[in-house]
């Protein structure tokens, strides 16, 4: 009788590379920053028919029932007591203090002024990150970033006459907050998975969001329209939620500096948004500062950390 004499060889198993790994994560967050840049266009058409506190705190409500039904779908656990104090953080800065403040200060800025003043988000959360979790980026690092927020503050001096205004003001504590934000976030997503991080941040907000949205609405005047309604609808879901799902994913897998200095593209990405949403002109300068940025995206990205 004749007997089988080897075993039948396992099909190999994929495993995914130190590179491979990068490249999603390059790519994950390269996604978080096209949603980010939609933020601007899409809360100024939010602001048509909402009033400043309202437009933020249903936004927080919607995107906590998003992010508690995905939660509750997969039966993600409860953070751990340790990890709590930094999801108030993100709370804090992602899901409240960035939305509000950004959105006051769009009563009566443009969205291009807006977007360059927060061109220096990449930097102040490198920055941040640095002093935090005492990453330690190489000197190339951070000429190429400097770089990159000196060619940004050059495009918001020459666009504003060199004079700050109260929006200015409100942008420039956005920047302090969301990069607080960003950085705690960053730093769970590395023993959580990154939309985790955001979802559970949503919620905790919830006892907050909902009366504020409960009051704001009772206070300020609404009107409907389908401007509002779908600005209110992508910041909530693709802003607030799912932009920072794949945001935090892509900080997880290529550290906190070099992602942050993806995000020296999104006031780029927003000036052509409002071109094509909004109808603003961009200045002669748009373009050089554009190229100017793109060129120290990609020396950061080559830059070892």
């Amino acid at each position: 009788m004749k007997t089988q004499s080897s075993a039948i060889a396992p099909a190999p198993i994929a495993v995914s590379t130190p590179s491979a790994s990068r490249s999603a994560g390059t790519l994950q967050a390269a996604l978080g920053v096209v949603a980010f840049s939609l933020t601007f266009p899409a809360t100024a058409w939010g602001l048509e028919g909402f009033g400043p506190w309202s437009l933020v705190a249903v936004r927080s409500v919607l995107a906590a029932l998003i992010a508690g039904g995905c939660l509750l779908a997969v039966g993600a656990p409860v953070p751990a007591r340790r990890h709590r104090a930094g999801l108030a953080v993100v709370a804090a800065g992602v899901v409240i203090g960035f939305p509000l403040l950004t959105t006051l200060a769009l009563r009566t800025s443009t969205t291009a002024h807006a977007a360059v003043v927060v061109g220096l988000l990449p930097l102040t959360t490198a920055l941040l990150s640095a002093l935090r979790m005492g990453t330690r980026p190489s000197r190339t690092f951070w000429l190429a970033a400097l770089a990159g927020a000196g060619a940004v503050v050059a495009f918001t001096v020459q666009q504003s006459g060199g004079a700050l205004s109260t929006a200015d003001l409100y942008l420039f504590g956005a920047l302090l907050v969301c990069a607080a934000g960003y950085t705690e976030g960053g730093r769970l997503a590395r023993v959580m998975p990154g939309w985790q991080v955001i979802g559970w941040a949503l919620v905790l907000c919830l006892p907050l969001s909902v009366p504020a949205a409960a009051v704001a609405l009772a206070h300020e005047p609404v009107a409907l329209t389908g401007h509002s309604v779908a600005g209110l609808l992508w910041v909530a879901a693709g802003s607030q939620f799912l932009g920072l799902v794949v945001w935090y994913r892509g900080m997880a897998a290529i550290g906190i500096p070099k992602a942050s200095q993806l995000q020296l593209a999104q006031p780029l990405l927003t000036l052509v948004w409002s071109v094509l949403l909004l109808g603003e002109h961009l200045t002669p300068a748009a373009p050089l500062t554009a190229a100017a940025v793109l060129v120290c995206i990609a020396v950061t990205q080559r830059a070892r950390g």
